[in-house]
């Protein structure tokens, strides 16, 4: 039986790029059988793109001002995830909405991780809503992207007990721990060819 052959992932990201690292790191320590080939933010200066660099990765910032559209700046994008032939999409602390032109070049193959529980606390500031409502139990969420902010189906998902005496930073520390823990994992299934879906219901082989 043939060897199945390593998935090429393309990262894209806006900030510091730590769940970019972590899946860099699980790729070379091989608990992710797949290759980050190349990371895509919409910054400049993400710090992201520097990790990309130093792991030997290439990293390229696309200027959404240099667009008359963000219909044309998706299609930039693409144009990139294509160059490097890439059959994953990972969206790592990327934070616009990512178009129908990309979408629907990678059906059912782009994924989203969110800091909460999905459906709950959606949005950008899930971790401090979360927090603030008194939450007992809140977590990491990693699932199928489409063209509404941290909706799609979901491909895994980790609770984080809120401690008694727990800080806002200290609460931030334990998710992204376990963000760093569950994409790679989640990213896995697929490079493993474990996950099937239509896109709405999620089938995983555990076998």
């Amino acid at each position: 039986m043939s060897q199945v052959e390593r998935m090429r992932l393309g990262v894209l990201i806006s900030g510091s790029g730590t769940n970019l690292q972590a899946i860099i790191d699980a790729s070379k320590d091989h608990r992710l059988e797949a290759d980050v080939v190349v990371a895509i933010s919409n910054q400049e200066a993400a710090y992201g793109l520097e990790r990309a660099r130093r792991a030997g990765v290439a990293a390229v910032w696309i200027d959404r001002t240099a667009y008359d559209t963000m219909s044309a700046y998706n299609r930039a994008i693409l144009a990139v995830l294509q160059e490097h032939e890439v059959d994953l999409v990972i969206m790592a602390g990327y934070m616009r909405l990512l178009g129908s032109e990309v979408l629907d070049a990678y059906p059912n193959h782009v994924l989203n991780i969110h800091p909460s529980l999905l459906p709950s606390f959606a949005g950008a500031n899930g971790i401090r809503e979360a927090f603030e409502y008194g939450v007992r139990v809140t977590g990491v969420t990693v699932h199928l992207a489409n063209e509404r902010f941290d909706e799609g189906a979901i491909i895994a998902q980790r609770p984080v007990i809120v401690e008694p005496g727990d800080t806002l930073e200290m609460l931030e520390a334990k998710i992204h721990a376990v963000e760093h823990e569950l994409y790679p994992q989640a990213i896995e299934l697929f490079a493993q060819r474990k996950v099937s879906t239509d896109g709405t219901h999620i089938r995983i082989d555990e076998a």
